[in-house]
């Protein structure tokens, strides 16, 4: 799409926008400024100037000022002659008052309003902005016209060139393509003329981008680029200069100078710039003195010459320019200095810091030693505590143990009794005596494990984590209050993971949360009908964690207690202390985990752990169903 489209689409949606947000009422009371643009978004130099105008406008105005800006340059639009143009603009302001002032940006949006100065709002006071004072050197300044211009010394920064690089033999001028750029290559031939037995000048303006790029990829030894402006090339496309000064620096094989000071960081080595940001502030210092009505005659403001040298070490270095070549008072920007040339105050002060922080973590090591002894002391703690909980427990459960090392150790009597008679009978065969031995080892065996199940609950320890299967561990859980379920009359459901669930955590610990919570759900249905006594075991999976519910059917946790159920002494029986749900909600903590306890809408309640799962190996099939 070429620069014409755009600039045409622009202009329309700007004035439109603009002028649109405005209501009639603030028309006639908040002053218009028309500024006529010389180029779209996208242009270094002018999107620097206008960012500069327009914040130093607000400033200086101290009150609402409406901006309308339109796109006039290059010439010709699309489809529109440069009078249709004129009439667009006019129309933007029927229905209101017109402009207050009309400020032009760079040449091309100048030559516009000079062709069409009757046309377009005589009595409005015009200033020409950010323009060359070799383009307003054909004909006078009208009684209503002033300028902000500018006085380039482009043969200076060539001399500057020489100065840096004395074996330059050719320089490549960036120019562009049209009319600014015809205007700009026949003024430059002449100001170049007295180096002619020195340089050779090649030009950019009969060169598409892509031609452009290969060109100054393979300029030849002891070259330049010289950069003017682009905007558009031979073939009428237009390009952003940040996208054009990004492929010249990828490509081209000689450094490159440039003549504003926005162009400084985007790849060219420096020079003499012109200061676009005090430009933009000095047009608008003028703009608000005509506002005011100041006649354009009485302000007279001297054309800007080039700033002091600027140059980027990073382009210096690259293209192996020595420092001692730069113009005197040259500043050097994007240094990467020694630490101690530039930053020696800040070395100092760093060291301070240093020692400071040192004494700052001497003390921190001393409160982190102070900590982790305060949570060993926690975790000893939470262990008395856990160990005496489940002594407690287990307490409860002497009747289950009994009842389960009874059994083998009665068939070990019976069997041992049955031997000695049949030795004292001297009926006894090697076969006989085999199959009793085998027997009473199969019962000793049996009641070694129920005596290490309990034992193992009764060990007092410190918080283990390790990879545990969670059906082993509910398992053993439901074995260790089996017997009292068969006694109190409760049906035990378990409704688990088909597959495998992997978990990390302490075995025991989470064994003894299990069984405190069992056996709250069998006394909670003391009162319930034997008939209806069902403790649900269930488990819920997801790849991150598992959610381990103990569901009962009894009256449910009383509302006035359920919000405190987890602190201490809080407890709804008789006979207890209120310290194992405590402790409970301590060890899935520690497990960082999350322990909660929710009333059920049939009647009953439910307890849920949730914990975190362990590794991608430990991923297993969905649950069978809900607990």
């Amino acid at each position: 799409m070429s620069r014409a489209g755009n600039g045409w689409r622009c202009a329309a949606l700007t004035g439109v926008l603009v002028l649109g947000a405005a209501s009639s009422a603030a028309a006639q009371t908040v002053p218009q400024i028309l500024l006529l643009q010389s180029f779209n978004r996208g242009n270094l130099t002018l999107d620097s100037f206008t960012a500069s105008f327009r914040l130093e406008l607000d400033r200086l105005a101290g009150s609402p000022m409406n901006v309308v800006e339109v796109v006039v340059g290059p010439t010709g639009f699309v489809g529109a002659s440069e009078p249709a143009v004129v009439d667009y603009i006019r129309s933007m302001f029927t229905g209101h008052r017109g402009p207050d002032l009309i400020v032009t940006v760079a040449g091309p949006a100048a030559a516009f309003a000079r062709t069409y100065r009757e046309q377009l709002f005589p009595s409005a006071p015009l200033v020409f902005a950010g323009v060359d004072q070799r383009t307003l050197r054909g004909a006078p300044l009208g009684n209503n016209d002033t300028a902000v211009a500018v006085d380039n010394d482009f043969s200076g920064l060539v001399d500057d060139i020489l100065e840096l690089l004395p074996k330059t033999r050719e320089v490549f001028v960036v120019v562009g393509s049209g009319a600014l750029a015809r205007f700009w290559r026949q003024e430059l031939t002449d100001q170049f003329s007295r180096f002619r037995d020195r340089l050779t000048f090649a030009w950019s303006n009969d060169l598409s981008l892509p031609e452009m790029l290969r060109r100054c990829a393979s300029l030849p030894r002891n070259s330049v680029i010289f950069f003017l402006n682009f905007g558009m090339d031979a073939q009428g496309r237009t390009y952003a200069d940040e996208r054009v000064f990004a492929a010249l620096h990828d490509s081209a094989n000689a450094p490159m100078f440039g003549v504003q000071s926005v162009m400084l960081g985007h790849g060219i080595v420096g020079g003499r710039l012109m200061a676009i940001d005090d430009l933009g502030r000095s047009a608008a210092d003028v703009a608000i003195r005509l506002v005011r009505g100041a006649p354009p005659k009485s302000i007279n403001v001297l054309p800007q010459p080039p700033g002091r040298p600027l140059f980027d070490w990073r382009e210096l270095q690259r293209w192996n320019i020595a420092e001692n070549r730069l113009p005197p008072n040259s500043v050097v920007r994007y240094r990467s200095p020694s630490l101690w040339q530039e930053h020696s105050l800040t070395i100092l002060a760093a060291v301070g810091v240093l020692i400071v922080q040192a004494l700052l973590i001497i003390g921190l090591l001393h409160q982190r030693r102070a900590r982790q002894q305060a949570e060993s002391d926690s975790r000893m703690s939470l262990a008395l505590a856990a160990a005496t909980s489940r002594r407690e427990t287990m307490s409860a459960l002497t009747s289950s143990i009994a009842h389960e090392l009874g059994q083998p150790l009665s068939s070990m009597m019976h069997n041992a009794t049955a031997l000695q008679l049949m030795v004292d009978a001297n009926r006894a065969t090697p076969e006989t005596i085999g199959e009793i031995l085998a027997d009473i080892r199969t019962q000793g065996i049996h009641a070694t494990q129920i005596i290490d199940r309990h034992r193992t609950m009764l060990r007092s320890r410190q918080l283990d984590k390790a990879p545990i299967e969670l059906q082993t561990v509910i398992n053993e859980s439901l074995a260790l209050v089996a017997h009292d379920m068969r006694v109190r009359q409760v049906e035990a459901k378990v409704d688990l993971p088909s597959g495998p669930c992997i978990i990390s955590g302490d075995h025991v610990l989470l064994q003894q949360v299990l069984v405190n919570l069992l056996i709250n759900a069998m006394d909670a249905m003391v009162e319930t009908p034997p008939a209806r006594r069902h403790v649900t075991i269930g488990a819920e999976v997801t790849p991150a964690f598992v959610e381990i519910s103990v569901r009962d059917s009894g009256p449910g946790v009383p509302a006035d207690i359920v919000d405190t159920l987890f602190r201490p002494f809080v407890t709804t029986k008789s006979h207890g202390m209120g310290m194992g749900l405590t402790i409970a909600q301590t060890i899935i903590h520690a497990h960082d985990g999350i322990i909660d306890a929710r009333n059920n809408p049939e009647g009953g309640a439910t307890f849920a752990v949730t914990l975190h799962r362990s590794g991608p190996s430990a991923i297993g099939s969905a649950p069978s169903g809900a607990a």
